[in-house]
């Protein structure tokens, strides 16, 4: 059988000659969409069992079954990175969630901040953006995608053993404030659990930026000397902690 091109997330275990039925919409994409047939080769994995090469064995308009043959992939996990970011229009907001699960966010958790404009979210839509970014990036699992939270009671209750990165644009921009403190070096902090934080288009507010300088588990950073569009900055931070700290080396 030939190494699969098409990847699929399944929630069925998987393992040699486990068989595994499809749901509509996966029937529909794969036969009606990409017009496969039986004994088309698909890639299956399902965030526990690593990636499995799979054989149609059965193929309808409204379902069919898959059937696993060999293990490709074993199962990988990624770096213990949440990306807490402010949502923003519908479109950039996918955008970000897109591009932290492909560049390796385990956690992706949406944030009001005093200046965020959106106020809810639908969190099943954008899990199923981390869902196709994983079935697209070649990843083993699939970046978890929390319900919009206050900032401020993450804050609150953050745990002692995660260090967080916060972009401050007050250090590119003196329009959005003095900074509080200076930035620190990615290449002197301590590897472990992690998170990355994003500020809304309005930039933190002052009693924000406040207290994540004063945070102790915090390290501000610059990302360079302009200003950054919000999905610009979480792509940016994430490839900087990655290159430092991450798995990309």
């Amino acid at each position: 059988m030939d190494m699969a091109k098409i990847r699929l997330c399944v929630e069925h275990p998987l393992g040699e000659g486990q068989t595994v039925p499809l749901e509509r919409d996966q029937a529909h994409y794969l036969f009606g969409v990409m017009r496969l047939t039986e004994g088309a080769a698909v890639a299956l994995f399902n965030g526990r069992d690593g990636e499995w090469q799979a054989e149609v064995t059965s193929a309808g308009k409204r379902g069919g079954v898959l059937t696993c043959r060999s293990q490709s992939k074993p199962q990988g996990a990624p770096p213990d990175l949440w990306l807490l970011f402010a949502p923003i229009k519908k479109a950039r907001t996918d955008f970000i969630v897109e591009k932290a699960a492909e560049m390796g966010a385990a956690r992706i958790c949406p944030v009001q901040t005093d200046f965020t404009n959106a106020e809810r979210i639908r969190r099943d839509r954008l899990q199923a953006h981390a869902v196709e970014a994983a079935e697209q990036c070649g990843g083993t699992y699939v970046a978890e995608v929390d319900d919009l939270a206050r900032l401020d009671r993450l804050l609150s209750d953050w745990p002692e053993d995660r260090q967080l990165m916060f972009c401050d644009e007050a250090f590119a921009e003196a329009s959005y404030g003095t900074p509080d403190g200076a930035p620190r070096k990615l290449s002197d902090a301590p590897k472990g659990p992690w998170a990355v934080l994003i500020g809304p288009e309005g930039g933190f507010s002052p009693a924000e930026r406040k207290r994540l300088h004063n945070h102790p588990n915090a390290w501000p950073v610059q990302l360079g000397p302009r200003i950054l569009r919000a999905d610009t900055a979480a792509v940016a931070a994430l490839a900087l902690w990655q290159a430092t700290l991450g798995d990309w080396g």
